[in-house]
């Protein structure tokens, strides 16, 4: 067969006869035939051409050479075929033979099978009813575990365990609803199973309302212990820093040679700070508040498959009730509200901090954190517009401490409370204006009770009091009893004023989120002392002063405030935590030293008015006296008494330092005094005799001062002499034998450096003396000059061409 399909793919011969063009066409045509091509080319060419018998003729003689090569095929296969009717004849028998054979067969399986059917009828009936018997077995079965299942939900649900109840009717729903037999079953438990999950979900949410109920007091009373114990740590830790600058003063004053050694007690650890706490319910008995029946409902809720809902109505009543804390009473004063609210947010952030770290994802991160910038914004707005509002210091430290043990708390939680501290730091200059505002009115009432007296202290406790606690002591040796201190009781009012406001101070910067605050407590403080405190002494001295033993009693509490300054910024710098170096290397002057230079001009100016009494007295002075009074005039010998009178009296509560600028500058009046005597109207002339006597008065004002070397060191009473230095080198220049040495610019720098010229030359032309001891005789026309007074002459003329 492929031998003859394979001929069939091969043109047939050309036939005889015909032109080319006509075999070509012939051989073109048999190819399309037998190769099943498109026969349509050919038909458009003969009838374009008008030759379709042309075509007719191809397709004929093609048809004949394939009807001649199915002949030859027929006649290779005839012999085949006859083979293939023979062989189906001999089968036939063989069929006829195999049919009688299977009718035998069959009719002794007929005879066999007869009784062995009626058998296999009656096991079928048997086994049909086996089956229903065990289909019915099988429900009884299912129908009382069914029961079973019920009863055991009813239990759980009259028991309170709503979530085996819950396993209960998912083990109903999964394996039982759809296999019930029962359809009166299976109605009663397609109704019932969703009322008894309505059921469980209002019970588990009426426990949960009432959690939320509870928790708002939970919750004051949780933020109010935890913001206790912040307190309680804080406490501790200034307890410590108290013994340490203790240790340090002790060890700075080198009393003791030992080693402190300070301990700090172990921190309990704060409210819920657990790492291993777990999940455990979310009970904490200790601190008093349980998270059991909110993780209770959270865990039903999950079982129903409400989890998501419960998550929202969770968050929403949450943010609700924290929107309610937020709320400011206008009928309380904040003073007395603001720690209740405080501690209510507090409470509530630490509960919700626990609730993230052990809820199982019932509220995630960024839901507690959004809900704390919305409180921090909310608080900050409150405490601005509290401290808008309020007008004393007190008041508002109250509230600034209270607001960093909130933020010392919540910080320990993971909270930011950077905004509040900077809202507590927006507010510093007002805190301190008003605290400068209190203490004016303070060391203002201080002042105006002062009774200008020096304190008596009977009592060991009141020198400790009054002196040590300020050391304002010049000595370290405790004095006897009863004690006059050399100061009035203003001084340690002011001192505890002072005190109170660093203490004040240094409370209110710390813990602000700020470390090194010292600079701005000693500015504030620099205020104090340099404007208030300072101005209010001066008004003191300008006005409540009068007489010489009040104002002596101010330059010695001067003094004394000049100790305590020392003391005050070393307080400050304590407190603060800073090296005591640092504040003496970087120590400024006085910042009471106008109202100290008042106190010691007005003590010098009464004793500068009471010496001028005295001073009056010069006016008996013999201008032209034969012989020079050896023992001092009347009105130096007065003045003596007296300057001696105050001194004894003076340095028992004067410093030397004070006593010597006041002795100093009665001293140069004195010397201006005599001076100025010389130079004024009333001495119209004067002679040597009187000038010998004026030095004998000068040299009794120095004999004066070396007197108080007991007093003094020896430069000090160098000073005191110096104050005398005019009217001693106005003398000495008189008393002079080259008086003319004057217009010697070295000697004058070195010996007549305190003399005006121009006063020179007046006193000098008062000089009329007739004794040749000095200047010789000016009092003969004819006699000869003598020397002296021409040089006396000579410096006069040279000093008036100067003028």
């Amino acid at each position: 067969m492929q031998s003859t399909r394979s001929r069939r793919k091969v043109a047939p011969a050309a036939a005889d006869g015909g032109d080319s063009g006509d075999k070509l066409e012939q051989l073109l045509l048999s190819s399309a035939i037998c190769n099943g091509e498109d026969l349509g080319p050919f038909v458009r060419k003969v009838f374009a051409s008008g030759r379709p018998e042309t075509l007719l003729h191809h397709l004929r003689h093609f048809a004949r050479s394939k009807e001649s090569e199915i002949e030859e095929v027929c006649k290779s296969h005839y012999q085949d075929f006859i083979l293939a009717v023979d062989d189906l004849r001999s089968l036939l028998s063989d069929v006829d033979s195999l049919k009688s054979s299977l009718s035998d067969s069959n009719s002794r399986l007929q005879s066999v099978g007869g009784p062995l059917l009626s058998s296999l009828d009656s096991f079928v009936e048997a086994q049909n009813v086996s089956k229903n018997v065990n289909s019915a077995l099988q429900s009884v079965s299912l129908c009382i575990k069914l029961t079973e299942l019920c009863l055991r939900a009813n239990l759980h649900l009259s028991n309170g365990s709503f979530y085996m109840a819950l396993k209960c009717l998912d083990s109903i729903e999964n394996e039982f609803q759809d296999k019930t037999p029962s359809s009166t079953l299976k109605r009663m438990l397609e109704r019932k199973i969703p009322e008894i999950r309505s059921h469980i979900e209002r019970k588990i949410s009426k426990e949960f309302g009432d959690w939320l109920v509870d928790i708002r007091v939970v919750s004051r009373n949780l933020g109010q212990l935890a913001i206790g114990q912040a307190s309680a740590a804080r406490q501790r830790e200034e307890d410590l820093r108290i013994k340490q600058r203790q240790a340090e003063e002790q060890s700075r004053l080198s009393l003791r040679g030992c080693v402190y050694a300070l301990e700090e007690d172990d921190d309990d650890g704060g409210l819920g700070g657990d790492e291993n706490d777990g999940y455990s319910n979310g009970n904490n008995g200790l601190f008093g508040f349980d998270l059991t029946p909110l993780y209770r409902a959270y865990h039903i809720h999950q079982t129903l498959g409400l989890e998501e809902r419960f998550k929202q109505y969770y968050f929403e009543n949450r943010k609700l009730q924290l929107t309610s804390d937020f709320q400011v009473s206008s009928m309380t004063p904040f003073l007395e509200s603001h720690q209740t609210f405080f501690a209510q947010i507090a409470g509530f952030f630490i509960i919700e901090d626990r609730i993230l770290r052990t809820g199982g994802g019932l509220v995630s991160k960024m839901e507690v954190e959004n809900l704390w910038e919305t409180a921090v914004s909310k608080m900050c707005s409150v405490l601005e517009d509290q401290f808008s509002r309020m007008q004393t210091a007190n008041h508002l430290l109250l509230i600034k401490d209270y607001v960093s043990l909130l933020g010392v708390t919540l910080r320990r939680y993971g909270y930011p409370v950077d905004a509040l501290l900077n809202v507590l730091s927006k507010h510093r200059d007002k805190y301190h204006e008003l605290l400068l505002s209190d203490c004016r009115k303070q060391i203002a009432e201080a002042l105006a009770a002062d009774k200008f007296e020096q304190m008596l202290m009977k009592k060991e406790y009141e020198y400790s009091m009054n002196v040590l606690s300020f050391q304002l002591q010049a000595s370290d040796i405790v004095p006897a009893f009863p004690y006059v201190a050399p100061f009035s009781s203003t001084v340690p009012d002011c001192c505890r004023i002072v005190r109170s406001f660093i203490e004040d101070s240094v409370s209110f910067m710390s813990f602000g989120g700020q470390l090194d605050f010292y600079d701005v407590v000693k500015k504030y403080l620099d205020r104090l002392l340099g404007e208030v405190l300072d101005g209010a002494l001066l008004r003191l001295i300008s006005s409540s002063v009068h007489g010489v033993s009040q104002a002596m009693q101010v330059a010695a509490n001067m003094a004394v405030l000049e100790r305590a300054c020392d003391f005050f910024f070393r307080h400050a710098a304590q407190l603060s935590g800073i090296p005591l170096r640092m504040v003496e290397r970087g120590r400024k002057q006085f910042p009471l030293s106008k109202a100290r230079d008042a106190a010691e001009d007005m003590l010098s100016g009464m004793l500068k008015r009471k010496v001028d009494g005295f001073m009056t007295l010069i006016e008996n002075v013999n201008w032209m006296t034969d012989e020079a009074s050896q023992g001092g005039n009347e009105y130096v010998n007065e003045v003596i008494i007296y300057l001696e009178t105050l001194v004894s009296t003076a340095q028992q509560i004067l410093p030397p330092q004070v006593l010597k600028r006041v002795l100093q500058d009665v001293l140069s009046h004195i010397s201006e005094k005599i001076v100025g005597a010389l130079f004024g109207d009333s001495v119209k002339r004067f002679n040597v005799n009187a000038i010998m006597g004026i030095d004998v008065d000068i040299r009794l004002l120095e004999s004066f001062a070396d007197n108080l070397s007991p007093v003094f060191s020896e430069g000090d009473t160098n000073q005191l002499k110096n104050a005398l230095a005019e009217s001693r080198q106005l003398v000495n220049l008189l008393l002079s034998n080259h008086p003319e040495n004057f217009l010697n610019p070295v000697i004058r720098e070195k010996s007549y450096n305190a003399l005006d010229y121009r006063k020179v030359v007046t006193i000098s032309e008062k000089l009329r003396d007739s004794s040749d001891r000095l200047f010789g005789t000016f009092g003969s026309r004819g006699a000869k000059q003598n020397p002296k007074k021409k040089s006396l002459d000579a410096l006069i003329k040279r000093l008036k061409d100067v003028s």
